[in-house]
Parts: C-alpha cells; structure tokens; sequence
C-alpha cells in the first residue's frame, strides 16, 4: 500500500477552542488515509519517501458549508442591497445564465480551480434548477478535487418566470438528476436543496420530504436569514409559529439538514435546531454585506449547536475560509460590544476549529487529522511575510489567518491525493 509522509510543523484543532501543534512532525498517511502524527519517524517508516516541508505549516483544509455556485459570477456585486431585492435585482438574472452549458462551464470550470487554490476541498454547494449545468458543476468540482455535496435548486413559486418550475417539473427533474448521479462521480454526491420557504410550495416541500426520506439525503436551505424574509415565510405560513417549522412538518429539518445563516433565530428555534441536531451555517461577511444582522454564534455554541462556516458567495465577497474565519471573528466581537460584553467573542482556536474539524464532522471524518479519515491538508508558506523566528507555529498560522496571503498556500492534498 502507497505510503505518503510530509515532514513539517503540524498543526490541527481536535478540540474547539484549542490548537494541537507537533513541530517538525511527521504526518503519515496510507493508501490516502491518515495513520497518524508523530513528533519522530516510526521505525516502520524509516525506508519511506518523506515530503520535507521544512519550517512550513501542515494544517487541515477547508470546509465552505454554504455557498452558490452560480453567484461566483456575480462576487461582489449588489452589496448596497438587502436580501430579498438582491435576489431580484442581481442573483436570479444571473442564476437564469445557467440554463446555457457552455457559460456555466466556464463559471464553474474557474470556481472549481480558485475553491482549491483558496484551500477549500469540502463543500456544501448550491447549484442553480437547471438540471444540466449541476451535473457540469459535480464534474467541474470533481476534477478539480473539491469533494462534497451539490444540490439542483428547487423553485417552484414566487420567483421570475425565466427561473421558475412547476411542482412536477421540479420534482421529476430532480428525480432524473439523482437518477443520474448514481455511479457518476466518485467524490461528488447529491444533496436536496428547496432554495427556501419563499420559494417551495408546500406540496413541493413535501415530495421533497418524501425523496429525502426514501432516499436517506442530505438537506440544505435557508433560515432566519432577513427579518422581511421572516415576515414573509409567517405571511406565507400562517399555519407555523416559526420558520423552522415549514421545514419540519414535511421531514426536511433533521442531523442530515444544514441550514444557512439562522440570523434571528430565537430560543424556541435554536433549541429546535438543537433537539433535531441540524447544523448551523454561520456566514458572516454576507450577514453583514447585504445588511441582515449578526448571528449570536457564542450563543449556538453554548447551547450545544453544530455549527459551521459557510463564505455564502455571492453574498459574501470572499472564497477563502480564512477570510471568513475572520470575518466570524469579527461579527463575534461586535455582538460582543452590543450585548454588553456578556458572551465572549470567538478566538483564532475557535473560528480555526469551525473552518476545519466542525466541518470535517458533517462529512463523517473526525476532528484534526484523525486517524483513519482520508487525508484533506494544505502547506502554509509565510515566508514572503516579515521574519517570523520568534514566533510560534500558532502564532504564524493567525497572522496567516488574518493576511490571508493568496500565495501562502505552497500545496494542497485532497483524499489522500495533491492536487492545484
């Protein structure tokens, strides 16, 4: 079996809120597993081809847990709107340019290469509810080595009518496209995704629940993002005390489910989220970009949520996980001012976890370089920046963190294999 061996200051969060560092380390992997992290070469090993890094940093890659493939043509535009005219003034003319192959290709085909030069190779990923150029999407991510989930966008009401399903055009497309999935990629899967309340009529919320249950898929949608979006979702659902609930009485709010944003998500929401063990997509930059609040993540934290970052492109202007981790940051430290400084703002330890192992848990891998998952890692080179001889690797991978070098990444492994 292919022995894989790099030589470097290794550093990983198996714990949240705290940095595990094994300088000049050995990390070794089997047939693209992980087998373990150690301080000297195993005696076992000792005939092995070694990747020396040298004073480089070996961290874990990226999870992006929400972000829409189709907007990365349009990143950074609209940002002086509001959710819901943003989607109708910029986000679904574009979305509609997808119905053409040969421009999604190209979209996708330059997505796919800048997930894996940022260093994210997990994702949870929107396509748009063109049947075909998902599948271009799956492709394009799977060649370039971006491993994870894509889901073909359901829409069936309130949206304009060059981008809008009926329910059985939308169900029976999306039918064809698992259909079509099965045995197609290798590293790239399905994953249902109503776009949100808003968009889904009950009925097709409910075959959705339906598919979802049948089939044993993963979910992903929109909550508690926008307060006029909330006003709608209880305009349009006169019938449920709260959003989450549109969600749950057709199957399609479970451990399987990420939600994005969950902005204004009050007590009785978070503790639903909580017993029904859905993940939180926590996206600050677009939170703040287009204006819609600032999430209480110290609050889900504490209250025992899974919750992960998501860069929301186009939402929110950066494709790089460290530009987001900060951004978390950030938003943390405001909420923090807001609310009287009565809930700590996250650390580097803390966002570093969120971008890296909180993730690596929703794709069934553990926390850190674990031992037995498949090897996702990435070699930081700061050497272009000041001298950083008095400092630790710790401290290197925060100022990595916050200057976010576009060059500071020297390679990148994605299940077991390099690739970029």
């Amino acid at each position: 079996m292919d022995v894989l061996v790099l030589k470097g200051h290794i550093v990983d969060a198996p714990v949240f809120g705290e940095l595990h560092c094994c300088e000049n380390g050995y990390l070794i992997c089997q047939g693209g597993k992980i087998e373990g992290v150690y301080s000297a070469l195993p005696a076992q090993y000792e005939g092995a081809s070694v990747q020396d890094y040298g004073d480089k940093l070996i961290i874990p890659s990226f999870s992006d847990m929400h972000l829409h493939g189709p907007q990365y043509a349009m990143l950074g535009m609209g940002m002086d709107l509001q959710l819901l005219e943003w989607l109708n003034t910029y986000t679904f003319p574009t979305e509609a340019k997808f119905a053409d192959s040969e421009y999604a290709r190209m979209v996708y085909k330059k997505l796919a290469a800048n997930l894996i030069r940022a260093g994210t190779t997990r994702v949870c990923m929107y396509a748009s509810i063109h049947r075909k150029s998902t599948h271009i999407l799956m492709e394009e991510l799977e060649a370039a080595g971006v491993t994870g989930y894509v889901g073909k966008v359901n829409m069936d009401r309130n949206s304009p009518n060059y981008l809008l399903e009926s329910t059985e055009q939308s169900i029976s497309e999306t039918i064809l496209w698992l259909n079509e999935c099965e045995g197609r990629y290798a590293n790239v899967h399905p994953m249902l995704t109503p776009r949100f309340t808003p968009s889904c009529t009950d009925d097709l919320m409910l075959r959705l629940g339906e598919i979802a249950c049948e089939r044993g898929l993963l979910v992903q949608s929109h909550l508690s993002e926008n307060l006029d979006e909330i006003a709608w979702v209880k305009a349009l659902c006169p019938d449920c005390n709260s959003y989450w609930q549109t969600y749950a009485r057709f199957g399609l709010f479970s451990d399987k489910t990420v939600m994005a944003h969950c902005v204004y998500s009050d007590k009785d929401e978070r503790r639903a989220m909580l017993d029904h063990e859905v993940w939180v997509a926590h996206c600050p930059d677009s939170n703040i970009n287009i204006a819609s609040g600032i999430a209480p993540i110290r609050r889900m934290l504490n209250e025992g949520l899974n919750v992960t970052l998501g860069s929301d492109i186009a939402g929110g202007a950066h494709l790089s996980m460290m530009d987001v981790a900060t951004a978390a940051i950030r938003s943390s430290k405001r909420h923090w001012l807001d609310t009287g400084k009565q809930e700590n703002f996250l650390t580097v330890a803390e966002a570093f976890y969120l971008i890296t192992s909180a993730g690596q848990k929703y794709f069934n891998a553990g926390p850190g370089f674990k031992a037995g998952d498949m090897l996702h890692a990435l070699i930081l080179d700061d050497e272009a920046l000041l001298p950083h001889t008095f400092l630790t690797p710790e401290q290197r991978l925060e100022r990595l963190m916050y200057l976010s070098q576009g060059n500071c990444i020297a390679a990148r492994y994605s299940q077991g294999k390099p690739v970029g």
